[in-house]
């Protein structure tokens, strides 16, 4: 059972998020946080597949913040725009979204978030800031910029060996602030997880990725 609703971060803004319930029984809730083309048909795909394994699936419309409802592809004029759009978002901003959606969805029980490029990065912010239960960051470009503060809880991290917006050394800083992460490279390209854009999917890296990210949040959530 899926739906939107709207919630309010702590400065009043008013903001779409997807919400997909389990059939049965909750074990925990899952934050999902979009990449930069916003809650595209492969986000809500994975709120709903978190929900298939018995979370409370948030997923917050991170884009409300400067045009609502936006959805884009990845033909090279949309990533610009993408990127556009994505560069007037102030990241503080967008960490007071996703308090909120944490704090709607702590209902449920404990709280994890697993984001996805832009929210890949987001997702070691939101660990290293607003103490979820556990965090999972697929591909996450701008982590290595953000080494000041290590997250308080347990995190996973995904990474692909193709990668061209994160280089080898850029995941070794990584390692290195924060040996206590779970850390997986892949054979395998930016968007490894994205089956919605065929030039960057690799099926067998998503699979392992999605099975190893199944069985974090069930040793950290429930």
């Amino acid at each position: 059972m899926s739906h939107f609703e709207t919630f309010m971060a702590r400065d009043g803004h008013a903001f779409q998020a997807y919400l997909s319930r389990p059939a049965a029984s909750v074990r925990g809730a899952v934050v999902v946080l979009q990449e930069i083309f916003g809650l595209t048909s492969h986000v809500l795909a994975m709120a709903d597949g978190f929900a298939a394994d018995g979370y409370l699936a948030v997923a917050p419309a991170l884009f409300d913040r400067v045009r609502r409802g936006l959805v884009l592809g990845d033909s090279t004029q949309d990533i610009e725009r993408a990127r556009g759009y994505r560069q007037q978002i102030d990241t503080a901003k967008s960490l007071l979204d996703i308090a909120a959606s944490i704090a709607v969805a702590r209902h449920s029980g404990k709280v994890g978030v697993v984001g996805y490029c832009w929210g890949g990065t987001l997702a070691w912010l939101t660990a290293t800031d607003l103490s979820p239960s556990a965090a999972v960051c697929y591909y996450g470009s701008g982590i290595a910029e953000h080494l000041d503060k290590v997250p308080t809880c347990p995190t996973q991290l995904h990474f692909g060996d193709r990668d061209p917006t994160i280089a080898p050394a850029a995941i070794e800083r990584i390692r290195a602030a924060y040996p206590r992460g779970e850390f997986f490279v892949y054979a395998a390209g930016h968007a490894f997880n994205n089956d919605s854009r065929p030039g960057h999917y690799d099926a067998a890296a998503a699979t392992l990725a999605r099975e190893r990210t199944r069985e974090f949040l069930r040793q950290h959530i429930g």
